[in-house]
């Protein structure tokens, strides 16, 4: 049975479509990735499937009794107005258990006074059962289980909700939707605000997870672990694929080959028809030709309307009586002449490979061979040391990955590299004619009040070459992982 299905969903602001003719549907137990280029949609797809927004086209059946829970990507005000605790908001989701128990010790406390009468044995007994089936037994083990699966340590259990940062107010709202066990579950981005341990937590629950999931992720081994569909959503459309990430992917490029085979078809099958209409057209043969020539101009009227695979429907009988029906007419005149002909055969074009990244980071000038250098450096603040880091050498052209549990002190680390932090104790040694380029979490660098190609261009006081295509250095920051100690 299908617990959600969605049927050519749109999406427009003023005249621009975000998307359009977006369909799927997503069963009971069913496990679904949706996948595609950053900025077509997908978050807005969410919403409208989560009932937080109203499309432009098309509609959305829930199956009736079917419990939705969302995670958006942040989730800083979710809980405005809350003065609980971590623990106290994992509590509410058992709010109903816990009034169950507290009815069953006051019943004890009857019995105890003496009350044993059928009546009170027979509720307490009914009550008990009820209890225990819900889970009554076992609910705070299962807060905790959660609680450390995200990373949060014992000491965090009692902290304000509004003492917490976005990131950590984001695993709280996905903590709680993993105790309530929504028969639908919808994740936008969920590994953002993990750590490695915690991915690999979340990853264990979710392949075990009783209940369907539509989850957004740019995280392939995240996508290869957790789902067993995956949707990819452009402008236009959204295909559907049987399998994880990886065999996605495969599956892709054996779809593309064989548009390629059918386009290379079709233009053999174009080039043949048309010869023959041009050597019959005014001849003898000038019937034959026109209706060759009437039947090639509907294929490819068809294919600049719906892709190759419109060539299946336009051999069937009802759209061979009826264009408009079809769609074949509505947006444009199907040619009648060979000249109209001709011309939207130039208009054709073949299948879109499937992108790949090629990202190459040169430098224009050479560093010296030290990159960065520590000894005996302590990291963190005054009054709250961190960790001490052993002694580092980061060499030129090495690529270093640092990786650590959230709250180890990484940002930190890397402000003190940089010279943003003053180091506890030790000293930090960055090599000469190094040009370093900082991404941070915050992005509080970006001028918000200029445009996003005003902001690259202003990166040409400081890389003149930014404004010739050159994408400017980047610096690798550690070679050794850092233990809290």
């Amino acid at each position: 049975m299908a617990l959600l299905t969605a049927h050519d969903i749109g999406q427009a602001f003023g005249a621009f479509d975000v998307f359009t003719g977006v369909s799927g549907s997503i069963p009971d137990g069913g496990k679904v990735g949706l996948v595609g280029p950053n900025g077509v949609g997908k978050t807005t797809l969410l919403l409208i499937l989560a009932g937080l927004a109203q499309p432009s086209a098309g509609s959305v059946q829930i199956a009736r009794g079917t419990q939705l829970g969302y995670l958006p990507q942040e989730a800083s005000q979710a809980f405005a107005g809350h003065e609980n605790s971590v623990f106290e908001e994992m509590l509410t989701v058992f709010d109903n258990l816990r009034e169950d128990e507290a009815t069953l010790r006051q019943m004890e406390h009857r019995m105890a006074d003496g009350d044993h009468s059928e009546e009170l044995m027979a509720s307490y007994s009914q009550l008990q059962e009820r209890f225990e089936h819900a889970g009554g037994y076992d609910y705070q083990i299962r807060i905790r289980q959660v609680l450390t699966g995200l990373g949060f340590a014992e000491e965090d259990w009692q902290m304000p909700l509004h003492h917490l940062s976005g990131g950590q107010k984001t695993r709280v709202l996905l903590g709680r939707l993993l105790l309530e066990k929504p028969d639908l579950l919808i994740m936008d981005e969920p590994t953002n605000h993990l750590d490695v341990a915690a991915i690999e937590w979340l990853e264990g629950m979710l392949k075990t997870w009783d209940g369907a999931i539509l989850v957004v992720s740019h995280d392939r081994y995240f996508l290869n672990r957790v789902v067993t569909v995956i949707w990819e959503m452009n402008r236009t459309s959204m295909a559907h694929y049987r399998g994880n990430y990886s065999a996605y992917v495969q599956q892709r490029q054996e779809r593309w080959q064989q548009q390629i085979q059918a386009y290379e078809d079709f233009q053999q099958h174009i080039e043949k028809e048309m010869d023959f209409i041009r050597r019959n057209i005014a001849g003898q043969r000038t019937q034959m030709a026109q209706g060759k020539l009437s039947r090639l101009a509907r294929e490819v009227t068809a294919v600049l309307i719906g892709g190759l695979p419109a060539l299946g429907m336009l051999n069937s009988k009802g759209w061979l009586q009826t264009d408009d029906h079809y769609g074949i007419t509505r947006y444009g005149r199907v040619a009648t002449t060979v000249g109209e002909l001709q011309q939207q055969i130039g208009e054709l074009r073949p299948p879109i490979r499937p992108s790949t990244l090629r990202l190459h980071l040169d430098s224009e000038m050479r560093s010296g061979e030290l990159v960065l250098r520590t000894k005996s450096l302590e990291i963190g603040y005054p009054g709250n040391k961190l960790f001490e880091a052993e002694d580092i050498e980061l060499r030129r052209l090495e690529c270093a990955a640092l990786i650590g549990p959230n709250g180890a002190g990484k940002t930190t680390f890397l402000k003190t590299t940089l010279d943003r932090l003053e180091p506890l104790h030790g000293e930090v040694i960055l090599g000469a004619s190094l040009q370093i380029g900082y991404f941070a979490q915050a992005h509080d660098s970006l001028n918000l009040e200029n445009t996003v190609l005003d902001e690259l261009l202003s990166t040409s006081a400081i890389y003149p070459s930014a404004r010739h295509g050159t994408i400017w250095p980047a610096f690798c920051s550690a070679r050794t992982t850092c233990t809290k100690r």
